[in-house]
């Protein structure tokens, strides 16, 4: 008897999804909804109800409900491959671009070649570039209004590499620029003459003029009667970089050294200095600065500095057993 009333049950539930379907074919979506629901009620396991229910939702413009018979669509049926394009298309609605493409990647990890999740997730990735670009120009409109004009131009530079030529970030970078030019020329000016001099030197690092830079930051520290200031330790750092743009590592070595003399925490200047005692075969005091890198917290260190110097931990550990294993 059970099995007679299940069979029953999954008839009607289909003469329930058939005149839902003539009801969406003739507009009627509202309508259309209810059957889908009733076909639900009668049969949860047949993944195309929520699928059909879903679409009817998104003709109404009803995101939220079209999305959740898409995630049912997915729970259902895993391969049912409609079920992800439906909820990508009520989440893109939404504005949820992001969940939208983690979505249509689930897809086509089910259906690599399926053409209509591969369309929406290039076009969402479209509009979520858009989106982007006009969230910076909204930025820098605030930043120049407020007169923040060095953020206000590197917000610039942000949304020009996302839309290239955009004449209204183009326009934004045209009226700021000569603004903080004359701003950052009087800032420079009003500064010590040390201070200037460590500001020639970044200008000249910038530009990749090392040797310059080094000249200017030599300039600074010589006039700097306190080492363990802070313009001082900043100037050392910097023309330690020079030097190791430059591979002069004995120059690098020696003005790490000076930083990590007042600051001996200075993460930037202890993985620096370890990756010039190793380019002059100073093994075992390089690897002592990456030990010591790794000793301190996580989280003060940094993802990228953590990563390296474990990488390099192991080599030179390596390197240093083969030395005294004779190898």
């Amino acid at each position: 008897v059970t099995r007679h009333l299940l069979v029953t049950e999954k008839m009607d539930a289909q003469t329930a999804k058939k005149e839902g379907n003539r009801l969406f074919t003739s507009g009627n979506h509202k309508d259309a909804i209810i059957k889908y629901t009733e076909a639900i009620d009668l049969d949860p396991t047949d993944v195309t109800f929520f699928s059909n229910r879903s679409a009817a939702y998104a003709a109404l413009e009803m995101w939220d409900e079209a999305a959740e018979d898409g995630r049912l669509c997915i729970k259902v049926n895993k391969k049912f491959i409609k079920g992800y394009f439906r909820l990508a298309i009520a989440l893109r609605a939404l504005n949820k671009y992001k969940d939208a493409i983690d979505n249509i990647k689930m897809g086509l990890a089910v259906d690599p070649g399926n053409a209509d999740l591969k369309k929406q997730a290039s076009e969402m990735e479209e509009l979520m570039r858009k989106d982007r670009v006009m969230v910076l120009i909204s930025k820098a409109k605030e930043q120049m209004q407020s007169g923040h004009l060095k953020d206000c131009l590197a917000t610039c530079d942000r949304a020009l590499a996302l839309d290239a030529g955009n004449s209204e970030i183009v326009k934004i970078k045209r009226s700021v620029e000569p603004k903080f030019e004359a701003a950052e020329k009087r800032r420079v000016m009003s500064l010590p003459k040390p201070a200037r001099d460590k500001e020639a030197g970044d200008k000249c690092y910038k530009l990749a003029d090392f040797e310059g830079a080094i000249e200017a930051y030599t300039r600074c520290i010589d006039a700097t009667a306190d080492k363990s200031s802070e313009l001082c330790i900043k100037a050392y750092s910097n023309r330690s970089a020079c030097h190791k743009q430059l591979s002069n590592f004995d120059g690098t070595i020696a003005d790490c050294t000076a930083v990590l003399d007042t600051d001996i925490n200075n993460v930037k200047s202890l993985v620096r200095r370890a990756q010039a005692f190793e380019a002059v075969e100073r093994y075992k005091s390089a690897l002592q600065d990456v030990k010591y890198v790794l000793s301190m917290p996580q989280s003060s260190v940094g993802q990228a500095n953590w990563s390296l110097c474990n990488m390099m931990k192991e080599r030179l550990t390596r390197v240093v057993q083969q030395l005294k294993a004779g190898l």
